[in-house]
């Protein structure tokens, strides 16, 4: 089955850094649409970024852009999300998501498969 394994959240101060991994597994990777979402308490869970199979397409969320840089490694079938200059505003449970397609202006249509998620809390 497939498996998405997030790691790499945790508490951070405002203009800091995190780099979000996910670890995937029972599907084939470099052929798969890729991205990151997060769900902040009592709001809906939102698309932050999405990255195509070969790296050639990407999407950013208006709220994230020149701040976070998606990224794959396709040997080690795994994702990452670097995320530079965290506001407070970024505190969420981000998940892992694959298999969905997107354009560079938004994502389509809900992702076939979901991580547990990682909580990142930035303080102010």
């Amino acid at each position: 089955q497939v498996q998405l394994v997030e790691s790499g959240g945790g508490l951070v101060q405002a203009g800091g850094s995190l780099r979000l991994s996910c670890a995937a597994s029972g599907l084939t990777f470099s052929g798969t649409t890729m991205g990151w979402f997060r769900q902040a308490p009592g709001k809906d869970r939102d698309a932050v970024a999405a990255i195509s199979w070969n790296a050639d397409n990407t999407y950013y969320a208006d709220s994230v852009k020149g701040r976070f840089t998606i990224s794959r490694d396709n040997a080690k079938n795994t994702l990452y999300l670097q995320m530079n200059s965290l506001k407070p505003e970024d505190t969420a449970v981000y998940y892992c998501a694959a298999s969905f397609p997107f354009t560079r202006a938004r994502v389509v249509s809900n992702p076939a498969y979901w991580g547990q998620g990682t909580q990142v809390t930035v303080s102010s």
